[in-house]
């Protein structure tokens, strides 16, 4: 009676930690995706800033349309990789917008009129907001990336994983540690 009622309880062990694993690996995953949906929010109100602020932008500067194309160009770009939903596009195309960012605000510099505008001001106090935001979003992002695959890898975690099709996910990454920083313009009083 013993013995049968060991063999019953070494299968129902097994099966309540292998359970146990499981669900520590759905949370991680679900964690991981609603994280990448906050980046995905945060990039989004990004794009959008950037657009009004190229709109603004225009209204002074009406010869310098290269830089204005070019950096309608890049967001297209964001946001095509954005709408892809993988961090691997997303953090090189945001490269990209950034450097446009900082030629737009660049630029600004040779208008007084529009640096003194209260909706440029606006714009630019906004997309700082923004850029801060996303910082955070995408650290969190990529900490609980970082648990999962570590989960995904580690022993006995990754005997449950293999099993039921866990996969790795990307981390958000930038490849210039600069371009983490929000864009910046400094404006003077004069």
């Amino acid at each position: 009676m013993l013995t049968i009622l060991l063999l019953l309880a070494v299968p129902v062990a097994l099966l309540g930690w292998a359970g146990w694993i499981f669900n520590r690996l759905v949370r991680l995953q679900n964690r991981s995706q609603a994280s990448w949906s906050d980046v995905d929010v945060q990039l989004k109100r990004r794009h959008d800033l950037v657009g009004n602020l190229v709109e603004t932008v225009k209204g002074y500067a009406r010869h310098e349309r290269s830089t204005l194309e070019q950096v309608i160009r890049v967001r297209t770009l964001a946001e095509d990789a954005r709408n892809s939903g993988r961090p691997e596009f997303a953090g090189p195309a945001e490269e990209r917008l950034t450097g446009g960012v900082r030629q737009l605000l660049a630029l600004v510099e040779a208008y007084p009129d529009l640096k003194a505008s209260e909706r440029f001001l606006d714009l630019q106090r906004a997309l700082t907001e923004v850029e801060n935001a996303l910082q955070n979003a995408r650290r969190y992002y990529n900490a609980v990336v970082r648990d999962l695959n570590t989960r995904i890898q580690s022993f006995p975690d990754l005997l449950v994983s293999r099993t039921l099709g866990f996969e790795q996910r990307e981390f958000f990454e930038l490849q210039h540690p600069e371009e983490t920083q929000a864009p910046r313009v400094e404006m003077d009083d004069g």
